[in-house]
């Protein structure tokens, strides 16, 4: 049994604990809102209500991180860029200010949920020795918060860099519905499922894979049309309308690691 602190008990971060709880472990989870303390009791979590700020952490900070020797951070940057000035390094900063918590900590192990936007939209085929190169200003906070942690010596760190976000309650097809003019037809789409991203995440763990960067996209890639509009008509929704005015960004990133170093096999089934 382990001993786990998950900083964003979200989308992802809620339903970790739980399959986590199944296996045994101790989970210690936040959240933001006070409505949801219940909801993470409920679950079986311990229960925060934890704020990071860019200059300042909540003072329930150090308990939630006690006796644990894994935290699982899984924060978005929920950076929009119409004001990147004010925004600049605003989600460095707030991991900044945790690291020192951290060090004072039990922690020995950090698992960092970041993005494969930190590549930026290049024609290639990404694996892991790729150079990363954001061009979204959330793709060059999560580089930078990446690289900070890697570099801490006073714990071990692995990132988990997830393409495209989908669950059963979750789809970019939904909000792709009925749109016209639709940008890159031909793009190959790089997704993840959310029983994937959990599936990936108890791997690590149970193996113990630290200091290691693995992107983490289903091994899926057909065209961002013929995809979409095969999902609209299983949800029966209003197909979207591509437009091929532009040349379609042809990215295709790669898991091959984490299938070979974690053994790990993709649901294919869920996309």
């Amino acid at each position: 049994m382990k001993q786990i602190s998950i900083l964003g008990c979200g989308w992802l971060g809620l339903p970790l604990a739980k399959k986590l709880i199944e296996k045994g472990n101790s989970v210690k989870g936040s959240t933001t809102s006070e409505n949801k303390l219940p909801i993470l009791k409920n679950s079986g979590i311990n229960p925060f209500l934890v704020t990071l700020e860019s200059e300042s952490v909540s003072e329930s900070i150090n308990e939630f991180l006690a006796e644990s020797e894994i935290l699982i951070i899984d924060i978005p940057p929920k950076l929009r860029g119409n004001n990147p000035d004010t925004e600049k390094k605003v989600f460095v900063e707030k991991i900044t200010h945790l690291i020192p918590f951290i060090e004072k900590s039990t922690i020995k192990k950090v698992l960092f949920v970041s993005s494969t936007s930190v590549y930026g939209n290049e024609n290639d085929f990404i694996n892991e020795e790729t150079i990363p190169n954001p061009e979204t200003e959330s793709g060059k906070q999560l580089l930078l918060t990446e690289n900070i942690l890697l570099e801490n010596k006073n714990f071990q760190t692995s990132i988990l860099r997830f393409g495209g976000l989908i669950g059963e309650d979750r789809h970019p097809v939904k909000h792709l519905s009925g749109k016209e003019n639709v940008e890159h037809p031909d793009a190959p789409v790089n997704l993840i499922h959310q029983k994937d991203c959990i599936g990936i995440i108890k791997k690590i763990i149970n193996q113990a894979k630290w200091n290691e960067v693995f992107n983490a996209v289903a091994p899926f890639h057909p065209t961002r049309a013929e995809y979409y509009t095969q999902k609209a008509k299983e949800h029966n929704l209003a197909l979207p309308k591509f437009s091929s005015e532009k040349s379609s960004i042809k990215k295709v990133i790669t898991s091959e690691k984490i299938e070979n170093v974690l053994d790990y096999q993709f649901n294919l089934e869920n996309y």
